[in-house]
């Protein structure tokens, strides 16, 4: 009997297992008898950031058309394309209504299951890959290989001590470096750079960003909302809101411009938003408005009562705009209530970040997924080298690579099965 080791028990090391454990029907020498899919996790029991991740409503994909999905992947694009094309955001839906989950799309195009919570969805597929004969090792973690890492050995960390474990092909879905506690730690990196994998950084993706506030604006501002705003970096905006905290902003609009931000810092040390506070009046309209007589108000009550800018959006105009600015006239101030430049200092630490980017680069790999260096070996879900924005697109991107890497482990397992016929 031939076996598979799954190492990674989140949405890519599940799907991986799907994909293999619903397709042993007899092909090119294998059978539902002949060929073991085990997983093997570190945490007490699998899919820990799926659960929480779900909490706030469980958002599994996006409805909105297929070429700008793919879009959302950059650079990662044409490598992820031929996976979405055989199982995208369409593909997952059924899949997921297979399960006997009802999904609904939100007024953002965004999916989400009717209950909009993950815990139905991961037990309902856990109780079918079990019926399918998927077996589940929790509490193992994966310490690397046990002599050459082409034998298939693997081994583990147990509570009962150290456990080998030989498999004929290895799927790695290890996660990125984010949410330690929950199992992505990113502890596989120097075992898979140890074996000539090459590797890049792991990064903080979908995450917030330090500011160097005044004692006094964090005082009065931390954990307010800023709204209504477009913020703008590198040739993109995004139109949205975001939280100030003590250390600096997060949030759905700096989560959504986080890449070009943290890839500003790396390359010229220095990195800002540009914020538009007031993205439904024209520079022409607010410099009218500000001409008008401003009388015995303060700077405060004037751009209150002409504009309605007060609160934190006036706070951090104060707290941004030099004091000449602000007094050199309704231009000059229109001018940056229009674009308000936000200085961010570094991102928030890797593990405190939604998602990853880095990990073991595609050119590491072949088109099924399998490291060239590695024969059996396969990579799927976060630890690869792509990133994606929140809105569905990092599910199915995990989702869609785990399907690839248990199609490939079959494909390659049919293939030593015929060569040894």
């Amino acid at each position: 009997m031939r076996r598979v080791a799954i190492v990674g028990g989140g949405p890519a090391g599940l799907m991986a297992a799907e994909a293999l454990a619903s397709t042993l029907e007899a092909t090119a020498g294998l059978s539902s008898n002949g060929l073991e899919v085990a997983v093997f996790d570190a945490m007490p029991s699998v899919g820990r950031k799926f659960l929480i991740a779900g909490k706030g409503g469980m958002n599994i994909t996006h409805s909105e058309p297929i070429s700008d999905f793919k879009a959302r992947y950059g650079r990662r694009e044409n490598q992820l394309s031929p996976m979405l094309d055989t199982f995208g955001p369409e593909q997952l839906r059924a899949w997921i209504h297979d399960l006997g989950i009802a999904t609904f799309v939100g007024t953002s195009g965004r999916v989400f299951p009717v209950e909009m919570k993950a815990a139905p969805l991961l037990r309902t597929w856990l109780h079918r890959l079990r019926q399918q004969g998927v077996h589940f090792h929790v509490r193992h973690r994966w310490l690397g290989w046990q002599g050459p890492a082409g034998d298939g050995c693997l081994l583990f960390s147990t509570p009962a001590g150290e456990v080998r474990v030989q498999a004929d092909a290895v799927i790695l879905a290890l996660g990125g470096g984010s949410w330690a506690k929950l199992g992505s730690d990113g502890a596989w990196v120097p075992l898979l750079a140890a074996q000539g994998v090459s590797v890049a950084p792991l990064k903080p993706s979908n995450c917030g960003f330090d500011v160097t506030w005044s004692p006094h604006f964090r005082q009065r501002f931390a954990g307010q909302p800023v709204k209504s705003v477009v913020a703008r970096i590198a040739g993109r905006a995004q139109q949205g809101e975001f939280n100030i905290t003590a250390s600096g902003v997060e949030g759905g609009l700096i989560y959504a411009l986080s890449a070009p931000l943290r890839d500003a810092l790396e390359s010229a040390g220095a990195a800002a938003l540009t914020l538009d506070l007031a993205p439904d009046r024209s520079l022409a309209r607010l410099t009218t408005e500000l001409s008008r007589p401003q009388g015995r108000d303060s700077l405060a009550n004037h751009l209150r009562r002409r504009l309605g800018l007060d609160g934190v959006k006036a706070g951090l105009l104060r707290e941004l705009c030099p004091f000449t600015t602000l007094t050199a006239g309704p231009a000059s101030l229109a001018a940056a209530i229009k674009a308000l430049p936000l200085p961010v200092i570094a991102p928030r630490p890797l593990d405190e970040a939604i998602s990853t980017a880095g990990g073991v680069r595609f050119e590491a790999l072949d088109k099924a997924l399998m490291l060239q260096n590695l024969p059996g070996v396969f990579c799927a879900g976060e630890m690869l080298d792509w990133e994606a924005p929140t809105g569905g697109y990092l599910l199915t991107a995990c989702l869609t690579s785990g399907r690839a890497a248990g199609l490939g482990a079959r494909t390659w397992l049919a293939s030593l099965a015929l060569h040894s016929a």
